[in-house]
């Protein structure tokens, strides 16, 4: 394990995140597999403890500069919380039969996820591109202020957040195209907002990684010491940065990384 390599890509990691709200662990969980080898079960659960920080001091720093909002993240907090700690239930069930591989089945999930997250991603920003006129079928928003849609968004943070306590991934990607396609933010407040609710629903999922065991502590204090850092450099650059340039880019790699998880359970 190189202790060098390790904090400096989670430093650049961390810039991503606190720039976009995007990439935490759909690129430090593939980094862990396959930079420096570690096993699929213990590289998801040690990303989720080491990205908990990273999204708590992200988050923090979106607070203090009002660009997030609250009630969004306690409504999607309070579905994702339960839903994350189904998840990792389902993970703890998988690895008592002693039947099923947990590491390729993970190595799967992770792949498919991080995958659906990207092609999402880059057809959202090809249309906005390239046919900016195009008047696509208008969903409608979730308003808080009715049960309805405090119903809706407990909802959708309950099944998104099963898909986190499985796979560490798209605790900011997915959740940040709910926020895009169901709440009325800006650009700068849904960056803090998916980071404010993704540090609530990591810190429950956490608490489930380390009961199953498989959280590598000499792993999650490497990523602490370099996403740290990274997220309040990115978080102080989001007001400047333009935001469809680092996601296109991101999102890029993203395809790539989930393409290599995917062929490498089937090869």
């Amino acid at each position: 394990m190189d202790y060098l390599l390790l904090p400096f890509l989670s430093f650049v990691i961390g810039i991503i995140v606190g720039l976009t709200g995007i990439g935490g662990a759909s690129l430090i969980t593939p980094m862990l597999i396959f930079v420096f080898q570690v096993p699929p079960s213990i590289a998801v659960s040690s990303d989720v403890v080491a990205a908990t920080l990273m999204k708590f001091i992200g988050g923090w720093k979106h607070w203090q500069q009002k660009t997030l909002d609250v009630e969004v993240v306690k409504w999607l907090a309070l579905g994702s919380v339960p839903g994350s700690l189904l998840g990792v239930g389902i993970l703890y069930l998988i690895k008592q039969t002693q039947t099923l591989n947990l590491d390729d089945i993970l190595l799967q999930a992770i792949g498919m996820m991080i995958l659906f997250v990207a092609i999402i991603g880059l057809v959202q920003i090809f249309l906005r591109t390239f046919f900016p006129d195009v008047q696509l079928p208008e969903i409608s928003k979730f308003d808080l202020d009715t049960p309805g849609g405090r119903i809706q968004s407990l909802i959708i943070g309950a099944i998104l957040g099963c898909m986190v306590g499985m796979t560490s991934v798209s605790s900011g990607s997915m959740f940040a195209i709910v926020l895009i396609t169901f709440f009325c933010l800006d650009s700068r407040q849904l960056v803090g907002t998916d980071l404010a609710q993704a540090a609530i629903l990591l810190l429950f999922t956490s608490l489930g990684h380390i009961f199953l065991g498989t959280v590598d502590w000499g792993l999650v204090f490497p990523i602490w010491l370099g996403t740290v850092p990274g997220v309040i450099v990115g978080a102080k650059l989001c007001q400047k940065m333009p935001q469809k340039t680092l996601q296109l880019v991101i999102y890029t790699i993203l395809v790539g990384v989930s393409w290599k998880l995917v062929y490498h359970v089937n090869t």
